[in-house]
């Protein structure tokens, strides 16, 4: 999709509506109004339809995790399903993928970046993973699973974009393919679960 592309390469505040209906061909500069609506609805769109295709990924994960104890297995299905995504975008060619950049530019964006966050949460699969998170981690205090849950997201969004970016300029990179990344990503964050707590006592 142009307006995925422009987004993923310019950043979301920089790219107008105009400019997303010339580079996806359309005469009539409204096209993307007509079609979307706002800006913010277009992004929905852009979010949602790839969450619905990574959600299929997550769940059949997670379906397999059961009742697991163990860190690693809720963080695996969080990581790879997302790592499967773009694997199949590329495809066999490895043509080039945009998603992982696209997410890492609505971050920072102030009058979007809630968006992914909405419909990740909206997510049954991503939930379930977060409820076996907290039963595997019962003793860590709730303000720093949430900043923990945080922490992971991020890794997981720019990991990938930078991957991303170096694949399409066919940069080196230490990993081969997103899968590799996964694989960087999910002993990372199983870390970063388990890491011990600082507690500070309040003056």
């Amino acid at each position: 999709m142009a307006a995925e592309r422009l987004f993923a390469e310019q950043g979301v505040f920089a790219v107008s509506n105009r400019q997303v209906s010339e580079a996806a061909g359309q005469g009539n500069n409204a096209a993307v109004g007509y079609h979307f609506g706002t800006k913010a609805d277009l992004i929905r769109a852009i979010v949602r339809k790839h969450n619905e295709q990574v959600e299929r990924v997550c769940q059949q994960m997670v379906d397999g995790v059961g009742d697991s104890a163990d860190v690693r297995d809720w963080v695996e299905p969080l990581v790879r399903s997302f790592a499967v995504h773009l694997t199949d975008l590329a495809g066999d060619e490895g043509e080039t993928t945009w998603y992982a950049r696209f997410s890492a530019q609505l971050m920072p964006d102030p009058a979007h970046r809630d968006i992914a966050s909405e419909e990740s949460l909206a997510s049954s699969s991503v939930l379930q993973i977060i409820q076996g998170l907290n039963r595997c981690l019962p003793d860590m205090p709730a303000g720093v699973r949430v900043e923990r849950n945080a922490m992971a997201r991020h890794l997981i969004v720019h990991m990938f974009a930078e991957q991303e970016r170096a694949l399409a300029d066919r940069d080196p990179t230490v990993r081969p393919g997103f899968d590799d990344t996964a694989d960087a990503l999910v002993d990372a964050i199983t870390g970063l679960m388990l890491a011990p707590v600082t507690r500070k006592e309040s003056p």
